[in-house]
């Protein structure tokens, strides 16, 4: 690696091999070289004078690329893909005649790019996926935990560790659904030539329209599409890279909400992310543990969350059957979309794969509130043995603010001490200590995470089996 000239941190620290390779030069120039064999294939299958020798001279010289040689013809030429051409045709030289023949170049830069986000979304589909695995064995595992709830951050009605793990793995399973979606409707742009008509091929084919719609289909099933875009300008309708981008940000929307729970969570030290053997935590204080895997999908999320406007944008300003303002926004925006996105997966795997819990905090925690959370059932019981409900309301009401004063001042919570010693409730300690059980709190918590499990998610286990196996590893 050159330490000279800038390079992008998603390739150099934080995204997968595959994804980078993916995006990579060489992995355009290749598919460029793809496309264009499968357009002469299929053109010589049609009937046209292209002989088998020129078809096997380009299949051979596929792999045979030299970047130096490109840059050469693009700063002479000012033209990325007739640079390339050129380049190809000088390792086949009896080829050179009818390499891109009929096409324009959005022929191959166009279906590279479908081709880059299909496989793109395989690769995250994986990820996200061995991602819900981890979750849903985390959810199984504490499903019956009871633990402190929040809302506004403030103590709430308890719930269990499994049932808040199911609140972040059900937001994957959505992103889950959009993703299959999006792949599945995925469609490739075809051979349609320079404004979308496919004159160029009618041309070539003398008029004949069942071949021109034949080589359409038959280079896209080459490519490993079924699906083609019916009407195109000289562009795939660039409403689809929003599309794909949606689906990404929502991935990291998603994975933000995991990550910035947990990092709440290890600030109260009741869940932690893994921390290495050797890890540092701080280079001035080495007691800490920070959360910096976490840290990390949420910075990697926000960038991706920042990008979303773009798609958007250039969708809406494209004029007509085309405009060039796309091509140096989108070179930028999608590779860097996927590569974030693939890291926060990867990071995300590792840390719900490896989350430490901290049970004798959560039980500390959850019985400094309980108390309070109680105050209902010591009512409700308190009617039950005979006494006033509206006088106890305000008893009740009125010990509480006292305990809550005492805590705030650094004192213990005394409220069941308070409510033991008042007679109008007829509640001793051991009576009132019954009525705290914290699973007695968590209402249907553990059944809901059981019956989600089930129901939702195991059967998406099962079905892809092939897709689980180990992740990526997290890099720094």
């Amino acid at each position: 690696m050159e330490q000279d000239v800038y390079t992008s941190p998603l390739v150099d620290r934080y995204a997968s091999p595959e994804m980078a390779a993916l995006f990579s030069n060489r992995f355009r120039t290749v598919t460029y070289r793809r496309l264009w064999v499968a357009l002469a294939e299929a053109e010589r299958e049609l009937g046209l004078p292209i002989s088998d020798e020129q078809v096997q001279q380009l299949r051979q010289q596929v792999e045979n690329i030299d970047d130096r040689r490109i840059a050469e013809y693009e700063r002479r030429l000012r033209h990325d893909i007739m640079a390339h051409i050129h380049a190809y045709g000088d390792v086949a030289p009896l080829a050179r005649p009818i390499i891109h023949l009929g096409a324009t170049s959005a022929f191959v830069t166009d279906n590279t790019d479908l081709i880059q986000m299909r496989e793109g979304l395989r690769l995250i589909r994986r990820e996200l996926l061995n991602l819900i695995a981890a979750l849903a064995a985390f959810a199984e595992r504490t499903r019956r935990l009871p633990t402190l709830g929040f809302t506004h951050f403030q103590p709430a009605q308890p719930t269990t560790v499994g049932k808040r793990a199911c609140l972040w793995l059900q937001e994957f399973l959505m992103d889950w659904e959009d993703l299959n979606y999006r792949l599945d409707r995925l469609a490739f742009r075809g051979v349609k030539g320079t404004t979308g008509t496919q004159a160029s091929f009618l041309q070539l084919f003398e008029g004949d329209h069942a071949k021109v719609e034949e080589l359409d289909r038959r280079v896209a099933r080459k490519m490993g599409f079924e699906r083609v875009f019916p009407i195109t300008g000289q562009t795939y309708p660039r409403k689809l890279d929003a599309q794909v981008a949606a689906v990404l940000a929502g991935i990291a929307q998603s994975a933000y909400k995991f990550a910035n729970d947990l990092r709440l969570l290890q600030h109260l030290h009741e869940i932690e992310e893994p921390f290495g053997v050797h890890q540092v935590g701080s280079s001035a204080m080495p007691y800490k543990r920070n959360p910096v895997r976490c840290e990390r999908i949420d910075a990697l999320a926000r960038f991706v969350l920042s990008l979303l406007d773009s798609p958007f944008q250039t969708a809406a300003v494209q004029w007509l059957e085309r405009s060039l303002d796309d091509s140096a926004n989108r070179r930028l925006v999608v590779p860097e979309m996927f590569l974030a996105v693939d890291a926060i997966l990867t990071l995300a795997i590792s840390v719900a794969q490896g989350l430490v819990v901290h049970e004798p905090v959560i039980q500390r925690h959850l019985a400094e509130e309980l108390p309070f959370l109680a105050t209902e059932a010591i009512l409700m019981e308190a009617v039950r043995r005979g006494g006033d409900r509206q006088a106890l309301h305000e008893r009740i009401r009125q010990h509480a603010v006292a305990a809550s004063e005492r805590v705030k001042s650094g004192g213990e919570n005394d409220l069941l001490d308070r409510i033991a010693a008042d007679s109008a409730f007829g509640l001793d300690r051991p009576a009132l200590m019954k009525l705290l059980d914290p699973q007695r709190f968590v209402g249907r918590a553990p059944e809901q995470v059981e019956a989600f499990l089930a129901e939702q998610v195991r059967p998406i286990l099962e079905a892809h089996r092939e897709l689980l196996g180990p992740a990526a590893e997290v890099r720094v």
